[in-house]
């Protein structure tokens, strides 16, 4: 997906993406990863998502990175928080408390920016991108995550020709063909659910970088 794609996804508020509940599987797979308390997590592709509330309500410094700029507002305007804005790179950065928001394209992403990561939440992301961009996006953090980064990824999967992506189906052979050498995959869970009248499955996989 161009980045254009999602822009005027926001412009016309075609946002069905957007969960307006903390998702279902954060709070019982994310203490798995066993991260220590004021950790810095990376949520990538991170739109306004309300599960960033929940993780900074942990003691946890989220580091989000989105694309477009009107769902960062949105997100500190929902928060009712007025954040600091300065340029940090390639990224205009928003923060607050233990919130900081880059915007920008995840791709301009560079080890110095994740140093301090130590944990990543990947609902959104990679079941976002078409599969060249996929492998880009894995093989990108494979190289700037630190060592022994946990992640907690959710993914869909659904019968080919049932619709299009986004969210784009990724089943488990996939992951594992996706992180296989650079990472530990541990399924979690899979749950059959309804995907817009599609039958489909989630995947929650928590992977440990080498």
């Amino acid at each position: 997906m161009e980045a254009e794609f999602w822009l005027q996804r926001w412009e016309k508020r075609e946002i069905g993406f957007h969960q307006v509940e903390i998702n279902r599987y954060l709070e019982p797979y994310w203490p798995t990863l066993e991260l220590a308390g004021g950790s810095t997590v990376l949520v990538p592709l991170c739109g306004k998502s309300r599960d960033m509330r929940w993780l900074a309500q942990l003691g946890h410094h989220v580091l989000g990175v989105e694309l477009c700029e009107t769902a960062v507002q949105e997100f500190f305007e929902e928060l009712n928080v007025q954040p600091q804005v300065d340029q940090k790179g390639l990224f205009v950065r928003y923060s607050a408390e233990n919130i900081e928001l880059l915007v920008g394209d995840v791709f301009a992403l560079t080890a110095e920016d994740l140093q301090e990561v130590a944990g990543v939440y990947d609902r959104a992301a990679l079941v976002a991108l078409p599969l060249d961009m996929r492998r880009d996006y894995v093989n990108l953090l494979a190289e700037i995550v630190p060592a022994k980064t946990q992640t907690l990824l959710i993914t869909f999967e659904y019968r080919l020709g049932d619709r299009e992506g986004p969210p784009f189906s990724i089943p488990i052979d996939a992951v594992q063909g996706l992180f296989e050498g650079g990472c530990d995959i541990t399924l979690l869970d899979s749950q059959s659910f309804d995907l817009r009248g599609v039958a489909a499955t989630e995947h929650v996989f928590r992977l440990g970088y080498f």
